[in-house]
């Protein structure tokens, strides 16, 4: 693989050796340095694998080798992952404890002519992972930055969901506090698009309680341990996975969930009154209505104005 990767190093654009090389016996064996050409000045955004050390792509290693140092959160999973694949790099440590104070080395060593690689411990850069601040002060400095593609556990996930992926909005990790969480999941009940989170295995059943009782019972999708042995993915209606949670008790491995956009329904008076009357008891007037807007597929105007003819009556 090594000598491969070198011979793609020689042939790409603008990495050609030198013609007169060729005619150097077999038998030269220049050392590492010498066969690898250097790399333009730059920040170069790598994604690593999210669980299968072979899902690396070969542009990714390429630049791994090549880069003058590569900042990554652990210095010992990404050393590991760069030794597995024959790789030896300078590493230096940049998470969120110490960002602050390595984002400025970083800046400096590119603004010299380095070339600069990221890598998170898994995963693609700045995807719930340190490297935001440091991308925007590279671009506020005018340094470059590119991004070399790959693994990524939101976009697996929302492939295995089974559920629409024509248009989709990450939301991360949701707050570990229950009102907290309450909260940003009534914001996002009224998005059309397929939602997906991270959650850690802990939060797990709450979490899917709390997407139940706030988006309605949608359909989702559980996804964990993505491409590695014991990968599994768990689909049905939020209840009946938050009910399998509960009785399973916490499963282990990385989560991603994977909930449906907002579904069309047709709600009776009766229904309406008895959600809104329900989410009126735990929020406000307005997150009450996009509520149950987005859990009935009624317009949301028409929601509020009922829930605020309900609200006039007492039932808050």
């Amino acid at each position: 693989m090594s000598r491969q990767a070198s011979g793609a190093r020689g042939t790409s654009g603008g990495d050609a050796g030198n013609p007169r090389d060729a005619s150097k016996s077999s038998d030269a064996k220049p050392n590492d340095e010498a066969l690898r050409s250097k790399l333009p000045a730059g920040l170069y955004l790598v994604a690593t694998p999210i669980g299968n050390a072979a899902d690396i792509t070969l542009r990714a290693l390429d630049v791994l080798r090549r880069a003058d140092v590569i900042a990554c959160e652990d210095t010992r999973l990404t050393g590991t992952l760069l030794a597995r694949h024959g790789v030896s790099a300078k590493l230096t440590p940049y998470h969120d404890h110490n960002a602050d104070r390595a984002r400025p080395a970083i800046l400096a060593r590119i603004a010299q002519g380095q070339a600069v690689a990221l890598a998170s411990d898994a995963g693609s850069p700045l995807i719930s992972d340190p490297g935001y601040k440091l991308v925007r002060a590279c671009i506020d400095a005018g340094l470059p930055v590119t991004a070399i593609p790959g693994a990524s556990a939101a976009v697996t996930a929302l492939q295995l969901s089974g559920l629409p992926t024509d248009r989709f909005l990450f939301a991360g990790f949701l707050p570990a506090r229950q009102a907290a969480r309450r909260k940003t999941l009534s914001a996002l009940a009224p998005v059309p698009a397929s939602l997906v989170f991270f959650e850690s295995a802990n939060r797990l059943g709450e979490t899917l309680t709390d997407m139940a009782e706030t988006l309605g019972d949608r359909p989702a999708a559980v996804a964990r341990e993505l491409t590695k042995l014991f990968e599994e993915v768990r689909r049905g209606r939020l209840s009946e996975l938050a009910a399998h949670y509960r009785d399973a008790g916490p499963p282990k491995g990385e989560i991603v969930i994977v909930v449906g956009g907002p579904e069309e329904t047709a709600a009776s008076e009766e229904d309406l009154d008895a959600r809104l009357m329900a989410a009126l008891e735990k929020l406000s007037l307005r997150d009450a209505a996009a509520m149950v807007a987005a859990q009935t597929g009624m317009p949301k105007r028409d929601v509020y104005a009922r829930a605020l003819v309900l609200s006039r009556r007492g039932h808050k």
